[in-house]
């Protein structure tokens, strides 16, 4: 392992004024995503939509980095370049998703366990062949009556633990993605504890791997109240209460730590950001990796028509740029008016 390598990779991809595009949805979830705009999804139309994000030249300014699906890897543009290249054009550094999703946990009720591990050395070297020089595994933890439990909390923090140690060992950067889920009807503060339970762990486990922090990003959630809890936080609530528990959990070690979206509106997840930056001092970068919160107002705007490509690109420009924005504490509400 090439730390220093490792490191670079780390701190480009939460570099100032950029995030990472996740551009990693599985085909089911895209399946979704394209039925919402009214577009069949097959493989030339999830290319072709990927293509006019990667293409988009305003946009991409603001990506440091892409993660890719299994499929679009692989892929080239209609023009026959491949896809990791005109990322890599753009100065973006192309990732690859590697999880291969969750199964239920035996004996835990309601909880679930990532899989992916069994294959995966001799998966990274193919993918650092293509391009790829960080990769991304997610780990979900949900949140309910008596959940989650140890069993669950641990397994999950052991599986990322031992990812990211493969990853370091074939030179890729790995996204290390506990998330807790903001699906249930909880408080804001049970979100913090279980949070600080879940990152403590797997910081525990990350240490018994004897993975490198330097060559890591974090991708947590937010501390948000849960959706269906009926109370709204407000913008400097989420923005203290995650900052303090960051603080609490994560060592200063780590490059930086790039939010995910988690349902949030667009708006909600730049504004959010925007508020930790802006309390500032802080020992690590603080960015997004979104996929839905980038990528909602592009999808929507093309609607799978070659006509409205350039609508697109402009929608994907515009949110790119407002996050951006917020990665430095540099965002106001009034120029997401502007440009409506």
């Amino acid at each position: 392992m090439n730390l220093a390598e490792l490191n670079k990779v780390a701190e480009a991809m939460v570099a100032p004024g950029k995030g990472i595009l996740a551009a990693d949805e599985s085909s089911g979830t895209i399946k979704k995503r394209f039925d919402a705009i009214g577009v069949e999804s097959t493989e030339d139309s999830r290319r072709d939509y990927r293509e006019l994000l990667f293409r988009s030249a305003e946009g991409m300014k603001h990506i440091s980095g892409v993660i890719l699906y299994d499929e679009t890897i692989w892929q080239k543009a209609k023009d026959g370049t491949p896809l990791v290249e005109l990322i890599k054009k753009t100065g973006a550094i192309p990732g690859i998703k590697v999880d291969e999703g969750t199964k239920p946990l035996p004996e835990c009720p309601g909880e679930v366990v990532t899989f992916g591990l069994d294959k995966l050395s001799e998966r990274l070297p193919k993918y650092f062949a293509q391009g790829a020089r960080f990769a991304k595994w997610r780990a979900v933890i949900d949140i309910g009556q008596g959940i989650p439990s140890y069993a669950c909390v641990s397994a999950n923090a052991h599986a990322l633990a031992r990812y990211a140690a493969l990853c370091q060992a074939n030179q890729i950067v790995p996204i290390v993605e506990p998330e807790v889920l903001m699906d249930g009807g909880h408080d804001i503060d049970t979100c913090y504890q279980v949070t600080e339970f879940v990152l403590k762990e797997t910081f525990q486990q990350l240490y018994y791997q004897k993975v490198a922090l330097e060559g890591i990003v974090l991708k947590p959630n937010m501390v948000v109240p849960g959706k269906k809890s009926g109370k709204k936080a407000s913008v400097d609530e989420v923005a203290e209460k995650t900052v303090k528990l960051l603080k609490a959990c994560v060592p200063g070690a780590v490059p930086g730590i790039a939010f995910l979206s988690g349902g949030q509106s667009d708006e909600e997840a730049t504004a959010h950001l925007d508020a930790m930056n802006k309390i500032g001092d802080l020992p690590w970068s603080l960015t997004f990796s979104y996929g839905r919160a980038l990528q909602a107002a592009p999808q929507k705007a093309w609607s799978g028509k070659s006509e409205n490509v350039a609508a697109a690109q402009r929608a994907f420009s515009h949110r790119a740029k407002m996050n951006g924005l917020a990665s430095l504490g540099e965002w106001k509400s009034d120029l997401e008016k502007k440009a409506a």
